[in-house]
């Protein structure tokens, strides 16, 4: 499995083929859903580019995206959306129109809470558990782990010589993750070495703009699409 990731906290500024407005959006994960992708994971944005919870504005990113393609559309629950737990809470009470999962960064204050509120609503979470912080072990300790979509493998070194040694680390200290499947992908320079990694120990995985903006030989990417071709183009 190959999820699309299709904008994340990236702007303007990092290029014009970065999605921002929901039709931009279901534009692009049509593109990439054509190319490959499973899954689509989007950053919701208001009309100023900011990252939002807002029901109103995740409505109108989920509502288009699902108009261009056929496969489960899922959202962030980011802190850095609503810092404020309890306002993160109210505004995913609120959604109205109910993505098919959302990630939930397990070292954020208020996460677990988050978790369960998503699962009472039926949707998916996510357990996004990032390398450099104590993610796994709350996970491991988490009555809600069992009752997971999948976990969330972030793997945050950008350094290509040393993504993939991180990405075994973060695997490790995970240990079974109750079960669950987990989805392993890197960031920045990590992107490709992590996604490769993926691949060999059979792992789902995810590309996309959010992850890089560049394809392995270091040529700028000019769409989601293009990234998850090169995703799914045998290996050496």
């Amino acid at each position: 499995m190959v999820q699309v990731c299709l904008n994340g906290r990236r702007g303007g500024a990092d290029g014009a083929c970065v999605p921002l407005s929901p039709e931009a959006m279901a534009r692009s994960a049509a593109e990439a859903v054509a190319a490959g992708a499973t899954e689509v994971h989007v950053h919701p944005r208001t009309p100023c580019g900011q990252d939002s919870l807002s029901p109103r504005v995740v409505a109108a990113t989920v509502d288009a995206i699902r108009t261009r393609v056929p496969v489960p559309v899922g959202v962030t629950t980011g802190a850095w959306a609503a810092p404020d737990p309890a306002v993160r809470l109210e505004r995913v009470r609120g959604w109205s129109v109910l993505p098919d999962f959302a990630s939930v960064n397990w070292h954020e204050p208020g996460a677990e809470e988050v978790a369960e509120q998503l699962i009472a609503m039926g949707i998916g979470v996510e357990a996004g558990i990032w390398s450099g912080t104590d993610g796994a072990s709350r996970f491991a300790a988490s009555p809600l782990g069992p009752k997971v979509l999948r976990v969330l493998a972030e793997v945050t070194d950008p350094d290509p010589d040393t993504a993939e040694a991180s990405a075994r680390s973060l695997l490790s200290g995970l240990g079974e993750a109750h079960g669950r499947p987990v989805l392993l992908h890197g960031e920045e320079g990590g992107a490709w070495p992590v996604l490769r990694l993926a691949g060999r120990l059979g792992l789902a995985t995810r590309v996309g703009l959010e992850d890089t903006l560049f394809l392995p030989d270091g040529q700028r990417a000019v769409s989601n699409a293009q990234l998850v071709a090169q995703a799914l183009r045998p290996g050496p």
